[in-house]
């Protein structure tokens, strides 16, 4: 038995209120998370069905590791423990927003930088090298 509906409709899946993840053919739902206050996206992960009923149970951040096929505890090694203060689910139910409070020394990259998007590439024709950032 699925841990999540199947939404019976269109209308149901894009303007009704229950919750009907839809997970793609790996059963994986695409995560962005972005810091509470700051609003700083943090990262970019995948939860399967188990990591989002766990996510929505503890209220802190599960994840789907792509690369070691296992569930995740975002923090249960680094102390990066990822406390959700909301979530959202996009309009065709196939992406998660989650705003997290980041526990620990507030980092969230396997870096040691405090996002996963630390680079910022220039948008005009001039070859330049990509800048480091960390907002």
């Amino acid at each position: 038995m699925p841990l999540f509906p199947t939404a019976p409709d269109k209308h149901a899946l894009e303007e009704g209120n229950m919750l009907s993840p839809r997970f793609d053919a790996n059963g994986l739902v695409t995560v962005v998370a972005t810091e509470a206050d700051s609003g700083a996206v943090l990262m970019v992960a995948h939860m399967n069905a188990e990591a989002l009923r766990r996510s929505i149970n503890t209220g802190e951040a599960w994840y789907w590791s792509r690369s070691r096929q296992e569930l995740w505890h975002k923090g249960a090694t680094s102390g990066q423990v990822q406390t959700i203060v909301e979530m959202r689910v996009d309009c065709d139910q196939d992406a998660l927003w989650v705003k997290v409070k980041v526990a620990g020394d507030g980092g969230c990259c396997h870096t040691g930088r405090c996002s996963c998007f630390y680079r910022m590439q220039p948008l005009r024709s001039e070859a330049q090298k990509p800048l480091v950032v960390c907002d």
